[in-house]
């Protein structure tokens, strides 16, 4: 079916071609799940969808579900996980396309799985992948302005959301959960969801809130909870967990010891230690809001930034805001370069150097150079943030050339170049 759509882009009309994707898309989506036997009917699916902090909130509700003795699988951003069997999600996008989400819930099914955590994004609403999944629970986590390029507009992408939300009213399993943000703006949408029994969540949940360089501790309905992944959006993150864990009744001990356990998750504000008496923080934040609040998790601390800037192509309307954003909060800033796909690279660095008007401001194209230049400067107590990919796993360049790529690895071989490394 692809090679027919490939064959199709080029000899149909735009327009025409344009109209006719929902269909293929939906088409696809029907026939995958056809082919593996509908295999969400069998599972206890979550679908984990908002802006930002999905792939956080899918880890900690898959480690919140196996406190309780349930055999997981989880789909995600970072990893693709079933039962004890683990690996990296190096195809750059959330949930590949082509039968990929059925043919790996039917391997869940095989392996005994009782349970299946789904990071479903807003660009896989629109090729349907959301269809057949035969929801549970929904977990809703924040929404702002993103992808409006290829959305069209703030409101469609909302729609778009709130769409795999609606995946619960078509569901037919027996109780349908909406876990939503009650502290957001749009969060009472989710939770007006028809034929879902909602079930909001929000900071205040967190009694005694106490945030750390490395974590924080709170109290959710008096049980002491101890989280190692560092600012105030992580322990939403983890609210919407343990909210729908109570919802099904798991123990709240056994959820705060599980919590507990997660010591970092790769990409998201990883810490890169190698004995260095500075930090070294690699962090996927890619939207205004998520970068405010990666750089916000560390106050009072001087701040050496590897700003990569937005992917070419798309969202050209943050880039300013992304330079001021580390204008605020930086100490020095080196712009580097970051999937400009087919933009000139050249150019979107100067949108995003056009919002910084006072904070010292570096451009080195190379993302290597840029991070070296970065741990070359860096102090006792300062902190190097490098932001903006993540666990991604290429570069991604002109006329398709995908260069391999790792933040936190690149990272960690300059710092052993500048003589730092952990003793075992």
């Amino acid at each position: 079916m692809e090679f027919l759509l490939n064959i199709g882009r080029r000899i149909i009309p735009k327009q025409l071609f344009s109209a006719a994707q929902p269909i293929y898309h939906y088409l696809l989506a029907l026939s995958g799940a056809i082919v593996y036997r509908f295999p969400a009917r069998k599972l206890f699916i979550v679908l984990v969808t908002g802006t930002k902090g999905k792939t956080s909130t899918t880890e900690l509700t898959n480690a919140v579900l196996a406190s309780a003795g349930f055999k997981t699988a989880l789909a995600g951003t970072l990893r693709f996980k079933i039962g004890d069997t683990s690996e990296p999600n190096r195809y750059k996008m959330t949930i590949p396309g082509r039968w990929f989400l059925q043919r790996f819930l039917r391997r869940a099914v095989r392996a005994g799985c009782t349970h299946a955590v789904v990071e479903m994004t807003s660009e896989g609403a629109k090729q349907f992948r959301h269809k057949f999944l035969s929801p549970d629970a929904v977990i809703f986590t924040n929404i702002a302005p993103e992808h409006i390029e290829s959305h069209g507009s703030f409101e469609n992408y909302l729609a778009a959301k709130l769409e795999i939300a609606r995946t619960l009213s078509s569901s037919k399993k027996p109780r349908r959960l909406i876990v939503a943000n009650s502290d957001d703006v749009h969060g009472a949408k989710f939770l007006a969801t028809p034929s879902a029994e909602p079930h909001p969540f929000s900071l205040k949940d967190a009694e005694n809130l106490a945030l750390e360089p490395n974590g924080s501790t709170f109290l959710f309905r008096k049980t002491p909870v101890r989280l190692h992944l560092p600012g105030d959006f992580n322990v939403r993150n983890a609210l919407a967990a343990l909210m729908l864990g109570e919802a099904l009744k798991i123990p709240l001990e056994k959820m705060a010891q599980a919590l507990k356990k997660i010591l970092f998750l790769r990409g998201r504000m990883e810490e890169v230690s190698e004995g260095q008496p500075f930090r070294v923080i690699v962090d996927y934040a890619h939207t205004p809001d998520s970068l405010r609040a990666a750089y916000g998790a560390h106050e009072g601390v001087h701040k050496i930034c590897v700003l990569g800037s937005t992917g070419g192509g798309r969202d050209h309307w943050k880039r300013k805001e992304m330079g001021s954003i580390a204008d605020e909060f930086c100490a020095e800033i080196i712009l580097t370069d970051e999937d400009p796909y087919d933009e000139d690279p050249e150019k979107i660095i100067r949108e995003v150097q056009s919002g910084i008007t006072h904070t010292p401001c570096a451009v080195i194209m190379d993302r290597r150079d840029a991070i070296r230049a970065a741990l070359k400067r860096a102090q006792t107590g300062t902190a190097v943030y490098i932001t903006g990919k993540g666990t991604d796993p290429y570069i991604m360049g002109a006329n398709g050339l995908k260069t391999p790529w790792d933040d936190a690895m690149v990272a960690r071989e300059e710092l052993h170049a500048l003589g730092f490394k952990q003793t075992p």
